[in-house]
């Protein structure tokens, strides 16, 4: 526990994992989303990096689950419940209640933000507020939202990819779309499943995007593979096999394209103004995403557009979201 009194905080609260960044201390929390329950009794067994480590490996009576999808509430009890843990791990029991800012997808409907202000509220914050992803990324990472200059930020996330041009202190124009990391690691599931009858897991996919995984078949050509272990479908036994990289740039091809699309969609949307400033300036991109080998390189090909990855990218959102508490007062009179 930190006890810090009743300072601000500011949650990230994503699909994978979620920061928290406090007013004056900076970065303080950083676990994945994941919470581990009991079924027969409903209890809480544990809350982000110990039920991530369950992920595959509970008996029966306890489930470990992401109550968190697509960047929205699947589950708002248990979302509830563990947003009250990072809350108390980070300012403690008896550090009084906290006005919280926390993020969303630029797509969510006013339903969905109402559920992450509610959740929050429930969760013991004395008041909640929500700042959209692309923003809080682009602040983050530096970038001169306020001034009169055009801005691109494309944060890839858990859940969502967020795409967004932005100018004077507001969004221009942006998508939202649901294929992010955990899309990814589903189509290397999925890609290792009908090539090679192996059942693999969540966290192995994960493992062989970072090691092996590229956003260019070309690049990955020149890259070596590795060994997985996982279940044969055939003999039903362990079995381990070598995965080239090429199997896994293969199999998020499709994803990665579906990322560069919605950067195109959102660049066709700006005024040709703000699209010189993004050829000026060139795109950040932010989230976790952000690190897939030659991704940078392949948007800019498709875009023509210089493409940069900020730094710390995986903090971006999170330093964006407590970034914004300094005019947490402007939030309170609305």
């Amino acid at each position: 526990m930190f006890g810090l009194g009743t300072k601000n905080i500011g949650i990230d609260l994503g699909t994978a994992n979620t920061i928290v960044f406090v007013e004056g201390k900076g970065i303080v929390l950083r676990e994945p989303s994941v919470v581990a329950k009991n079924t027969k009794t409903g209890e809480i067994v544990s809350v982000g990096e110990e039920a991530r480590e369950m992920i595959g490996r509970t008996p029966a009576s306890i489930v470990a689950i992401r109550p968190m999808k697509n960047g929205v509430i699947a589950d708002y009890d248990t979302t509830v419940a563990m947003m009250k843990y990072f809350i108390e791990k980070t300012i403690g029991r008896s550090g009084g209640k906290p006005y919280v800012m926390v993020c969303v997808p630029s797509g969510v409907t006013e339903v969905e933000k109402r559920a992450v202000i509610d959740a929050t509220r429930v969760a013991g914050a004395r008041d909640a507020y929500v700042i959209e992803e692309p923003f809080a990324a682009a602040i983050g990472a530096g970038l001169p939202v306020m001034d009169p200059t055009g801005s691109m930020v494309v944060d890839i996330g858990g859940g969502t990819t967020d795409v967004a041009t932005i100018s004077l202190g507001g969004i221009v124009s942006s998508r939202s779309i649901r294929v992010a990391g955990d899309m990814l690691d589903e189509a290397i599931i999925s890609y290792v499943r009908s090539h090679y009858n192996l059942l693999i897991g969540q966290q192995t996919a994960e493992k062989l995007k970072w090691e092996v995984g590229s956003a260019s078949v070309e690049a990955a050509k020149q890259m070596e593979g590795t060994q997985v272990r996982g279940r044969d479908l055939i003999s039903g036994l362990p079995n381990t096999i070598d995965v080239t990289a090429v199997d896994v740039a293969t199999a998020i091809a499709e994803c990665i394209s579906d990322i560069i699309t919605a950067v195109k969609e959102t660049l066709e949307e700006t005024s040709p103004e703000i699209a010189a400033d993004v050829i000026d300036h060139g795109i950040v991109l932010t989230g976790g995403g952000a690190l897939l080998k030659d991704l940078p390189d392949v948007i800019a090909e498709a875009t023509r557009v210089p493409v940069f990855v900020a730094d710390n990218p995986l903090d971006c959102v999170a330093i964006g979201t407590g970034e914004s508490l300094k005019s947490i007062d402007v939030m309170k009179k609305k």
